[in-house]
């Protein structure tokens, strides 16, 4: 711990180290922002209360890249630590009881599907995460290298809803388990409110508290599970049968799991771009593989496991009334007492860790949606994503379960186009070498690619993806017959139909 927080300070003090006099003197004598470094704009050097903020320790660089010489941080292990606690919450718990609760689906048929395509959709961005160190680019900045300086703003548009989307689901379940331990009395808005304000509180901070937060705030959640599952583990053993599955409810809880971890790619580098450039990158891949594949797999199948056995314990099924799945977790809790109220509560606060992390990155997909914003300070725009978080959470708090299901299955589709397309363009169209990204033109929009390319291939594999779908709201010709295909379909169309597409664009625009 005392090495980690070395290697952090070390990060701390790159942002505060002091510039040049000339650029400094300038700064504070209010002269034109455009005179100052990329760091300094980042960092609004020229206002006082933003220069004292950074002497606190706050990150404030925002999608400026990180020079090779600032890119010291060795504890790579945080990166673990990241995803595993991102994602060792209720959420995580909640989406594995869709496959029986929603598709009708058996404890083993949905831990299987749950196994396969966790294990397989966490690969892609757990191989973006190891970009970060290589590159010192933000995943939807590096992402200007495929799609264009322009048309970038497309996939960060769908990354910022996506983003959230999942933290308008954990709000909402934070503020269930808040309000299920005092018996109705706590509002769920109040209790929205409560999470949302401490996962802003850790946003707000940036890097190095973001990783001490990360680093630490699962242990208690282990401790909550693991006190449920031994008081009430003796429900769990005889799961009821379950009428066969069919390859549609496959499919559909297929697309579903997929929605919740393949949405990461657009993530992947943001937390990894202080690491030395000389980590080997499978270290990366490891760690986050990791930390995304242990919490996932765990608590999606014991959430279909606790949810099966549901009706078959008085107390359970009371307290899952309506979907509310805090009130079954503070229902498993209640044979402890008291202690099983404090553990409720410790396991509401678990969904900060994600909405703390996805605050984080909305900062930096937001400057590439509106690059004029990137010379404000990051921070500033965790506060904006709570202003939107806070009301949409509780105009939508009583549809928990549609809301799940409809966003998982939907928001899939662009993040397997979007991950097709740079990957290909990393690939195949760079050869898998780093040094054929020109950084010096990272912001460049004259030499960057159009993006027409991107854009096309993701266009023109929606005339697979739209008959291919299988939703609630929507069912395709095909979709229909074999059940949802449209994420799996989103990436391999994307991909296949990019590099044509884009060796055109070659001809007129070269490799930067």
């Amino acid at each position: 711990m005392v090495d980690d927080l070395k290697g952090v300070d070390r990060i701390v003090d790159i942002e505060k180290r002091p510039h040049d006099r000339k650029s400094t003197a300038l700064a504070e004598d209010g002269s034109s922002i455009q005179e100052l470094s990329h760091a300094q704009k980042d960092w609004h050097y020229s206002h006082r209360w933003s220069r004292r903020l950074l002497q606190w320790g706050l990150e404030t660089r925002g999608i400026t890249p990180v020079a090779e010489s600032e890119r010291v941080d060795t504890q790579y292990s945080k990166i673990f630590f990241i995803w595993f606690s991102m994602n060792f919450n209720i959420l995580s718990f909640s989406a594995g009881t869709l496959g029986p609760v929603i598709f009708g689906l058996g404890l083993r048929d949905s831990c299987l599907v749950i196994l396969f395509f966790t294990l397989l959709c966490s690969a892609l961005p757990a191989y973006l995460s190891t970009w970060g160190p290589k590159l010192g680019l933000r995943q939807m900045c590096q992402a200007r290298y495929s799609f264009g300086y322009y048309a970038v703003a497309i996939p960060a548009i769908f990354n910022l809803c996506g983003m959230l989307g999942f933290s308008i689901l954990n709000a909402i379940l934070g503020g269930q388990t808040l309000s299920s331990i005092s018996d109705g009395r706590l509002s769920w808005s109040v209790g929205i409110v409560v999470i949302t304000i401490v996962s802003l509180l850790v946003s707000f901070c940036g890097y190095r508290v973001l990783n001490w937060y990360e680093r630490l705030c699962w242990i208690p959640v282990l401790v909550v599970y693991l006190v449920a599952v031994g008081v009430g583990g003796k429900h769990l053993t005889n799961p009821p049968v379950a009428e066969p599955a069919t390859a549609k409810s496959i499919l559909a809880f297929a697309a579903t799991t997929a929605g919740f971890t393949i949405t990461y790619c657009a993530l992947g580098s943001d937390f990894t771009i202080y690491y030395t450039p000389t980590v080997p990158s499978w270290k990366i891949f490891m760690y986050s593989y990791l930390g995304f594949n242990i919490p996932i797999i765990l608590l999606q199948c014991l959430g279909a496991a606790v949810v099966l056995s549901a009706p078959f314990v008085p107390a359970w099924e009371a307290g899952y009334a309506d979907g509310n799945v805090g009130g079954l977790i503070e229902a498993m809790l209640q044979p402890t007492g008291n202690f099983g109220k404090f553990l409720t509560v410790l396991m509401a606060l678990s969904v900060t860790a994600n909405i703390a992390g996805t605050f984080y990155s909305f900062c930096l997909s937001f400057q590439v949606l509106a690059p004029p914003f990137a010379a404000v300070p990051r921070y500033m725009f965790s506060i904006l994503a709570t202003a939107i978080l806070i009301p949409v959470s509780i105009v939508g708090a009583h549809k928990f379960y549609d809301t799940l299901t409809n966003f998982l299955g939907l928001i899939g589709y662009w993040a397997s186009a979007f991950g097709a397309v740079v990957l290909v363009e990393h690939l195949l169209i760079r050869r898998g070498d780093f040094t054929r990204y020109d950084l010096r033109y990272w912001d460049d929009p004259r030499r960057l690619p159009t993006g027409l390319a991107a854009l096309g291939a993701c266009l023109l594999s929606c005339a697979l993806i739209v008959p291919s779908m299988d939703q609630v709201w929507f069912v395709g010709p095909i979709g229909e017959k074999t059940g949802d295909l449209g994420f799996e379909l989103a990436f391999f169309a994307a991909g296949i139909l990019y590099v044509p597409l884009r060796y055109l664009e070659l001809r007129y625009r070269p490799l930067v």
